[in-house]
């Protein structure tokens, strides 16, 4: 089948090498040319554009275009396609959109008789060996026209057990891409499930951390009147190496999973994590996970802690921080501590 790809970033010339491999025409086009002429040279697509116009001419009809840019030059990436598009075309948001947006888009394109179906994509750097967990909102007829690209990225059922039961359900879900509904379903799907990211990559981190400080009956703490004391040090006395942990929790234990998989890869390669700052940036799907989670009245504790973790570890608490440190030398004379 023949598909063209907006963007050709990590992600998307990844998915251009996977879908090339698969015996799929891509017509690859990035900002900057020199990024789909090399590709084109290296055989991962079939043919460069060098704008859009450009590229909407080398397609057959129905076109079928795939944006995979960031959510916040999608609308503007759509500006400038859809004059260029017909009616009968489909445009693919493979990006990590607000599924609000993908709504409005669908609804502003279906009067000009042009598709727009969403694709949740997840699988990272590792996508083009493994695969892409797709998970789909759009119109249920563009949708199937489009099963072998999504069939051709998705991981396939690969060595993983089947579920049991699954054989009578059916569906393509354990092939590893699903069409969750209409339009906006699939960045809804996606979005909580880069939430739950949040929740799972938090809770690994924590326990690690009270891990690493087993040993702190070791130190000898200050006795003053703004340390808490350690009542029993004697509890306290491990030096326990965190990348065996990691990989002894890698093989049959209940918390295992590809997260902890690269958690141990990292600290194999980097006992003490010294490459890396502990500035924890996020991209929006964790608070637009606790948003519809409020809208729905629906708790979310452990996603909405893990979303402000993120935002402790930027040094966003900083005002907050320095204004306890007032009340309490305010109220009892207390003077911060030298870290």
């Amino acid at each position: 089948m023949q598909i063209a790809i907006v963007g050709l970033g990590r992600m998307g010339a990844n998915m251009a090498r996977r879908l090339t491999r698969a015996g799929h025409e891509v017509v690859g086009v990035d900002h900057d040319p020199g990024v789909a002429e090399t590709l084109a040279r290296e055989g991962a697509i079939a043919r460069a554009a060098r704008a859009l116009p450009d590229l909407t001419t080398l397609l057959n009809k129905p076109r079928a275009v795939w944006l995979m840019v960031p959510a916040a030059v999608v609308d503007g990436t759509l500006a400038e396609l859809a004059p260029l598009l017909e009616r009968g075309d489909c445009v693919i948001d493979g990006g990590n959109s607000y599924y609000h947006d993908d709504i409005r888009r669908a609804g502003e394109l279906a009067p000009r008789g042009i598709d727009y179906v969403d694709c949740g994509t997840s699988g990272g750097v590792w996508g083009l060996e493994r695969g892409y967990c797709l998970m789909i909102g759009g119109p249920e007829a563009a949708v199937k026209r489009l099963d072998p690209i999504f069939a051709s990225l998705a991981p396939g059922r690969g060595d993983v057990a089947r579920t049991p039961g699954r054989e009578k359900l059916g569906g393509t879900a354990e092939e590893g891409y699903l069409h969750c509904g209409p339009a906006g379903a699939g960045p809804f799907v996606t979005m909580v499930h880069n939430g739950l990211e949040y929740g799972l990559m938090a809770a690994y981190a924590e326990g690690l951390n009270i891990i690493a400080h087993a040993g702190c009956g070791l130190a000898q703490r200050e006795v003053d009147a703004e340390t808490t004391p350690l009542r029993h040090p004697e509890h306290f006395r491990y030096d326990i190496d965190l990348a065996n942990v990691t990989e002894v929790w890698r093989r049959g234990s209940v918390v295992a999973s590809w997260l902890l998989d690269l958690t141990a890869q990292s600290l194999a390669a980097d006992p003490r994590l010294e490459g890396f700052a502990g500035r924890v940036s996020d991209s929006g799907e964790g608070r637009w996970t606790v948003a519809a989670a409020i809208d729905a009245g629906v708790p979310a504790p452990v996603l909405s802690a893990a979303l402000y973790s993120r935002f402790e570890s930027r040094g966003e608490a900083g005002i907050a921080n320095k204004v306890l440190s007032a009340m309490r030398f305010g109220f009892g004379g207390h003077l911060e501590k030298k870290s």
